[in-house]
């Protein structure tokens, strides 16, 4: 190696070190490594077994008319892991195998942005699927189908992208459909019209219900993912606990847990960041984060990441100066008992409505031992356990998994691998008042695993936590 004379000697060594080091991964990896292809390949056989003769196609997500990344709709990563913007897929029943449909490759993008996958050979060894070819040629493949009169599953609702949830998009698509000066339909509606206006013959069924039942019970790596998502959300929001004190604003609270999302490896944010200090609270979803927070607010504090398209959803509430005062203790304490009366009655292989059963009962054994001091605090743990005497079945709760809100389907019993949060709130409404927190409940074989249970919610805790910042 020849020294330039204008090398200091500490370059060249730096220089010579760098040299020996492996050399730096390309811009962005072709195929993800969040799930194997054999995991992706065994729920694309799970689609088989349930479509027969049928045939699956899903459209993948475009690009974004942004500077924002690109994340791929939920129902073809689940499928697929493939990360390309216009990508088709179809999977059919009948030969048990998958063609993936991609844009040939554009240089120019890639100069600027990095490689993605693109038909041929790697495309097929990366993502296991058995064709990955030109999206020119779709076209003739849905013709084939067609003319053997095969039925095509599609999915009928709007794509999930990125803080998205099954019913956000469903009501966006009906309010701009109805929308007088909109009227424009989803991205499913106008495929599947391209689709009829090709083939008219051509009968579609609903592919959502099929790939939904899939999603309800998590395998062992996406309950590692949704475990990751519930750590960085839990020290996220013990680091913007941290950081609150009387004086300062909402979006400095949500600023100290983007720091740790970020850090930990987050593609972005599994909802808008919700803090609410004060009144704020008693809008569930406030999040404007311009409020300062004063002496004697009690903060709800609701956020997570998007981790490898997984999510989770925690919510804590703690007092602003860090100390609960007595009026705080009181109802805080109140509303807790209630919650872990839920929360400890939760069992597999049991149906919501005979934990909640079990639950009513710990709730007005622990009424009737309980000296509460303010009447309007005891009038709304009253009603709070009144609202769970009316229960009428269905979840007590909110499935938790690629959506923060995720998919629903069909289920008698909780059964192991099924995600879900509880947050019931305990309100005083002529006040104002709202008491929330929330946790992500895993179902095991043996019973049920709190995968946020180390931010802690018992009052002397969670001022022991907030105590070093103070």
């Amino acid at each position: 190696m020849i020294r330039p004379r204008h090398l200091p000697i500490a370059q060249m060594l730096a220089a010579v070190l760098t040299s020996l080091l492996p050399a730096p991964a390309t811009a962005q990896p072709l195929f993800t490594d969040a799930f194997p292809k054999e995991e992706f390949a065994a729920r694309r056989q799970a689609v088989m077994a349930k479509i027969g003769d049928g045939v699956a196609v899903l459209s993948g997500a475009t690009e974004l008319p942004s500077y924002a990344p690109f994340r791929q709709n939920n129902q073809v990563f689940y499928l697929t892991g493939i990360e390309v913007p216009r990508a088709i897929v179809m999977i059919d029943g009948r030969s048990r195998t998958t063609t993936a449909f991609l844009p040939p490759r554009n240089e120019r993008l890639e100069r600027s942005e990095g490689p993605v996958l693109v038909p041929g050979p790697e495309a097929q060894q990366l993502s296991g699927i058995e064709r990955v070819v030109s999206r020119d040629a779709f076209a003739a493949m849905l013709a084939d189908v067609a003319d053997e009169g095969r039925p095509l599953y599609v999915p009928f609702r709007p794509e999930a992208l990125g803080a998205a949830t099954e019913g956000q998009v469903k009501a966006h698509a009906a309010a701009s459909f109805s929308d007088p000066w909109d009227g424009r339909v989803s991205k499913e509606v106008a495929f599947m019209s391209r689709i009829r206006n090709a083939h008219p013959a051509i009968e579609l069924r609903n592919l959502d219900p099929i790939v939904d039942a899939l999603r309800l019970i998590k395998s062992p790596r996406e309950i590692a993912l949704v475990r990751e998502a519930t750590r960085l959300a839990c020290e996220g929001i013990l680091a913007g606990m941290r950081a609150a004190a009387v004086g300062k604003r909402e979006y400095e609270v949500a600023a100290a847990a983007d720091q740790v999302f970020r850090a930990g490896g987050a593609q972005g944010n599994a909802y808008f960041a919700l803090v609410a200090t004060g009144a704020n609270a008693h809008y569930p979803h406030y999040h404007a984060l311009s409020a300062p927070m004063a002496d004697g607010d009690l903060v709800l504090f609701d956020y997570a990441p998007d981790y490898r398209y997984y999510t989770s959803d925690v919510t804590r509430m703690f007092p602003a100066t860090g100390r609960f005062t007595a009026a705080q203790r009181e109802l805080y304490t109140v509303y807790l008992r209630l919650y872990q009366a839920l929360l400890t009655s939760i069992a597999p292989r049991k149906t919501p409505s005979a934990i909640v059963k079990e639950a009513v009962v710990k709730m007005e054994a622990y009424l009737a031992s309980a000296s509460i001091g303010d009447p309007k605090v005891k009038a709304a743990a009253e009603r709070f356990v009144g609202r769970y005497r009316e229960h009428r079945g269905g979840m007590f709760g909110h499935w938790v998994g690629m959506e923060v809100h995720d998919v629903d389907a069909p289920f008698e019993t909780l059964q192991p691998g099924m995600i879900f949060t509880i947050e019931p709130a305990l309100t005083i409404p002529d006040d104002k008042v709202y008491v929330r927190i929330e946790d992500v409940i895993l179902i095991t074989e043996a019973g049920y695993e709190n995968l946020s249970a180390s931010l802690p919610v018992e009052p002397d805790a969670l001022e022991r936590a907030l105590r070093p910042a103070r």
